[in-house]
């Protein structure tokens, strides 16, 4: 049996501990980032949970993020999904940061939408612009498989980002008459934001966009076998193509963006072929 860091002793309580609240299946999960918890608006919550109340999950210490494990149903379908997600900057570990979406796999969950604020590197994105995450390059400099005891540990990376899902969510997109772009995300430990120095050295490794998060969470879920769509909501230009920036900026650009993801969202569970 694996051992991942956080210990499946601690997995099963807290599944014990969703199963007395909820026996709701769900075969998709969500995780929705910095300013964008209400792109949830379209499931049919049946239980909602904070994390402070379910074992071995911290509290929610960041603004924007709401800090419920929402479980609920869609077009007939159990979803599970998360408003606000862990942080290394906060002084957690990558086990622990990615501890949710073990979680959501002992659920059953077998595709995972993953979504960030993200400040955008390419020059041609702006403040509002959604982005299909195509690959991703690690620059937290640590990984969650680390310690790991088992044959996941070896994760093929080729597609962490699943080729059927991007083309179903640019078909959506385009068919909502939502403008979304491709590109490559690169993940710091943050929090401070990046040096315009950092950044012209992310855009010579071919990356597009940035944030503090996502790239742990979707190695994890690459490692139990999920599927994945991962979603950029551009919230600013990065450093060198913009003036300052503020934590509070990136929440409301991610607000003014949450309802197109939402409707992004709402038909891609729906439509899914799992």
């Amino acid at each position: 049996m694996e051992n991942f860091g956080v210990g499946w002793k601690a997995l099963e309580e807290t599944i014990a501990y969703i199963r007395q609240r909820s026996t709701l299946a769900p075969v998709i999960g969500v995780i929705l980032g910095s300013g964008l918890g209400e792109a949830a608006a379209f499931l049919d919550v049946e239980t909602s949970i904070s994390y402070e109340e379910m074992p071995h999950f911290p509290p929610s210490r960041v603004e924007g993020h709401a800090g419920r494990l929402l479980l609920g149903s869609h077009a007939g379908r159990g979803i599970a999904a998360m408003q606000g997600r862990y942080h290394l900057y906060e002084g957690l570990t990558a086990a622990e940061v990615t501890y949710p979406v073990r979680v959501m796999g002992a659920l059953g969950v077998r595709s995972l939408i993953v979504t960030t604020a993200a400040g955008g590197i390419h020059p041609d994105l702006s403040a509002g612009d959604l982005m299909l995450i195509t690959d991703h390059i690690n620059l937290t400099g640590s990984n969650p498989l680390v310690g790991v005891v088992g044959p996941r540990m070896f994760v093929d990376m080729v597609h962490a980002y699943a080729p059927d899902h991007m083309a179903l969510a640019e078909r959506i997109a385009r068919d909502l008459g939502i403008s979304i772009r491709r590109g490559v995300h690169v993940a710091v430990t943050g929090p401070s934001y990046e040096t315009p120095a950092e950044i012209r050295m992310c855009r010579a490794l071919g990356a597009d966009s940035v944030s503090m998060s996502l790239v742990p969470e979707v190695i994890v879920a690459r490692s139990l076998g999920m599927k994945v769509l991962g979603l950029a909501c551009i919230t600013n230009k990065a450093a060198g193509h913009r003036g300052k920036i503020g934590h509070a900026d990136v929440l409301a650009a991610a607000r003014q963006a949450a309802e197109r993801l939402r409707q992004i969202l709402e038909r891609f569970c729906a439509e899914l072929v799992l």
